[in-house]
């Protein structure tokens, strides 16, 4: 840029500025979500963590089937070696999961062929170095992995560091890069935040007692582009980015504040107390408002104004700590730890209704055919329609009998990671029911 103010008239760079030839996208531009990604479709895809547009919808033409078991409605069905909680990602003609050898210390990616459910390929991408301990209900492979159309991206937390690795979609190493340290002490409960995809940036972030953080790297590089420190507690969350209150925000809650950053940038914008120190769930949010739920060592939800007031809506005592919420049509919809679901007034926080149900509770849920799915630990899929007058049940299903990941959606396709534990051991499956 300096050889052009050298060679070219002031007004003219003025001018091809003004175009926006060479400014930087503004905070304030509409994120386009995937469709800042062309090798990535909507339609075909589920390609990061609560699908193409980060809050757990699925498109409005998705039809998967309401009910289902083991021997009913299954496309296919293939064993996942290891154990993970990262939710299934769908990009093209494969389906992607990390998983963890935990006996041997091995973390990998595989791809599964989606029409067959034939693993096509397995990339092992660190051996060793393990944290000790770790929380019963957390795993090694608990993030999400993200997908451009073009690479993977993957967070591990081993040799006391969280490592951000990008592959290609057949399974080949194209960069990795120290993120940062991550060796929490007080609360050895592992890791869990997956990676954030906008524009050219892949986001990670990492809080723990010592030096959290949240960072971004160049997608096609891995080159750094921003760090910003947090505070120093534990939690869990992974942060999202939303359009709200006309401006592209990044959303987090935890460290007993619900905050928005810049993504572009990493500078903070807004924060309000709220919530708790530790939350694991995504922030949702609709027109100017964000809701945040947690967590450890008190239960909060909180619906917040994003226009920087810092005013606070509403908030009560229900708790939806490791799994997210969604909000459809103005109404919060929360399955809480202990399996009470309700349904409140996203602007008011009004409860509309609760239904008791069975907990506990770790995965988020989607609404996908005009329902909402949402499962249990204990294997039990409520489908349920996202009524603010009523709890109105379309479907309860069981498969295996142990669930913690969260389904990703995709046409007629409902895809699902789930375990059965018996006599003190765990295979996981992955299965494409349609």
């Amino acid at each position: 840029m300096n050889l052009w103010k050298a060679f070219v008239p002031r007004l003219w760079i003025l001018a091809i500025c003004g175009l926006g030839l060479f400014a930087s996208t503004p905070v304030d531009a509409e994120d386009r979500g995937i469709a800042d990604f062309p090798a990535l479709s909507p339609k075909t895809d589920w390609p990061w963590w609560r699908g193409p547009s980060r809050n757990g919808y699925a498109q409005p033409d998705a039809q998967p089937p309401t009910e289902f078991s083991a021997s009913n409605h299954v496309k296919w069905k293939a064993q996942v070696p290891g154990r993970g909680h990262g939710s299934p990602v769908v990009v093209g003609s494969k389906v992607f999961l990390p998983t963890a050898d935990e006996a041997a210390q091995i973390h990998s990616v595989i791809a599964f062929d989606r029409n067959t459910g034939k693993k096509l390929w397995e990339t092992e991408v660190n051996r060793g170095a393990f944290p000790e301990n770790n929380h019963p209900k957390n795993t090694e492979a608990s993030p999400t992995i993200a997908c451009d159309g073009e690479r993977l991206f993957i967070s591990f937390y081993h040799h006391d560091q969280v490592e951000l690795i990008a592959l290609t979609l057949d399974g080949k190493v194209s960069w990795r890069r120290f993120a940062g340290r991550f060796k929490p002490m007080r609360f050895e409960y592992g890791y869990a935040p997956s990676p954030l995809l906008y524009q050219n940036s892949v986001i990670v972030s990492a809080e723990w007692e010592g030096e959290s953080f949240i960072a971004a790297f160049d997608r096609q590089t891995g080159k750094p582009l921003w760090k910003t420190p947090r505070a120093g507690m534990l939690t869990f969350s992974s942060p999202v980015i939303a359009h709200v209150a006309g401006k592209d925000q990044l959303l987090i809650s935890g460290q007993e504040k619900v905050s928005a950053y810049n993504p572009t940038t990493g500078k903070l914008l807004w924060s309000t107390p709220g919530t708790t120190m530790a939350t694991c769930g995504t922030m949702v949010w609709e027109g100017d408002v964000v809701v945040a739920s947690g967590g450890y060592p008190k239960a909060e939800t909180i619906a917040v104004k994003a226009d920087g007031s810092g005013k606070v809506l509403w908030k009560n005592n229900q708790k939806c700590y490791e799994q997210s919420m969604i909000l459809i049509d103005g109404y919060v919809y929360a399955l809480t730890d202990n399996g009470v679901m309700f349904c409140w007034n996203a602007e008011t926080g009004k409860e509309m209704w609760k239904q008791r149900l069975t907990g506990p509770v770790s995965a988020s849920p989607v609404y996908a055919g005009g329902n909402i799915y949402w499962a249990n630990e204990l294997g039990t899929m409520y489908v349920f329609k996202p009524n603010p007058q009523k709890y109105e049940e379309v479907a309860r299903n069981t498969l295996g009998n142990s669930t913690f990941a969260s389904p990703a959606v995709v046409g007629k396709e409902l895809f699902l990671r789930v375990g059965e534990e018996a006599g003190g051991s765990r295979q996981e499956w992955l299965y494409c029911l349609e």
